[in-house]
């Protein structure tokens, strides 16, 4: 069969569109960005913000923000030298109404609220920041009021213990209520989830450095769906990886592009923040929030953040995002130094 020239370019032109489609905006969004939501007390900067989570209550909005606010666009806006409190809770309005933590952290980057509404913060320092002893390498457990009630891993030490992490990234609790320690931000640290029973009681551990199921490299969030399956944000390797609460891998995802944050709403949906998809990282895809069915993994939205140069591996979006119970979502971008609100404008 023969085709008449016009209708080879026709092909051609179908082609090419579909394989720009990582470089277009695939799916609808139904947000728009709300730029002055976070108001900070007593004049404080913002610094770089890390984990945000929503309360059990579905209307404040807990997150990480380090302490140093001095230098815009250093890598590593850290708490070494500061003792402004790193956890902070905000009101619907964006009002800070509980804050904590001041000089108990390096690098505070991880944070889940549990049922009880404890806090939960991880230390995720840099081996070369660490004084020992003191702080970093490490994962705390707050009251919802900010007493600390359990500390996770020897302050100040990076190991690989059954006790002792390599810059924890991210925490959560799962069913009996077992802590569940993504070891680590570090991508040539451990890349192992560690799990404990309530009291701290360490009961096992998978994971090394690689490329195989059950392997990771930069494990930097984790989620826990309806299901009990467990998410881990696989970063360097451009993927989610989802296992039982045993450890047992269930599947892949890569259809998220490369995930820096995870989250669950009550409505079966998941919320994966991708911070650093460039030309260089991730060729093909565009940094952003997807939005999709929990169940199915199929992507329906996305909010497609300015990039800028797509060279750069400089990460200036969402490492983090939550929802709260109206259905606005809050993403934590450490580059841009933003905890910045989408409010939903239409279904």
């Amino acid at each position: 069969m023969k085709y008449s020239h016009a209708t080879l370019l026709a092909v051609l032109a179908a082609v090419f569109l579909i394989a720009d489609l990582g470089h277009s905006q695939p799916y609808p969004n139904p947000y728009r960005a709300a730029d002055t939501w976070a108001k900070l007390p007593d004049g404080r900067q913002m610094g770089a913000v890390g984990d945000v989570q929503v309360d059990p209550d579905g209307v404040h909005i807990w997150a990480v923000i380090r302490c140093d606010a001095a230098e815009p666009g250093r890598f590593g806006n850290e708490c070494l030298d500061s003792d402004l409190d790193p956890v902070l809770k905000f009101d619907a309005e964006g009002n800070v109404v509980k804050s904590f933590g001041g000089g108990m952290f390096i690098w505070p980057h991880g944070i889940f609220i549990d049922d009880d509404e404890n806090v939960w913060v991880t230390d995720a320092v840099r081996e070369d920041r660490t004084p020992e002893g003191t702080r970093g390498h490490k994962v705390v457990k707050f009251s919802s009021t900010g007493e600390m009630l359990m500390t996770l891993g020897i302050p100040g030490q990076a190991g690989k213990g059954d006790y002792q992490f390599n810059a924890p990234a991210d925490v959560v609790i799962g069913d009996d209520e077992n802590i569940f320690i993504a070891d680590g931000h570090n991508p040539d640290g451990n890349n192992r989830i560690m799990v404990y029973s309530k009291d701290g009681t360490f009961l096992r551990s998978w994971g090394k450095t690689g490329y195989a199921p059950g392997e990771f490299h930069a494990l930097h969030a984790l989620a826990i769906d309806k299901r009990g399956r467990l998410f881990v944000a696989d970063r360097f390797n451009n993927r989610l990886q989802v296992f039982d609460q045993e450890g047992n891998y269930i599947a892949q995802w890569t259809q998220f592009g490369r995930p820096s944050g995870v989250f669950f709403d009550e409505h079966d949906n998941i919320y994966v923040s991708d911070s650093e998809s460039d030309d260089v990282q991730n060729p093909g895809w565009e940094m952003g929030i997807r939005i999709g069915d929990a169940k199915s993994g199929w992507v329906k939205y996305f909010i497609m953040l300015p990039t800028g140069d797509p060279r750069s591996t400089r990460g200036n979006g969402a490492e983090f995002v939550t929802a709260d119970a109206a259905g606005n979502l809050y993403g934590g971008e450490p580059s841009t130094r933003k905890l910045q609100k989408y409010v939903r404008v239409r279904p």
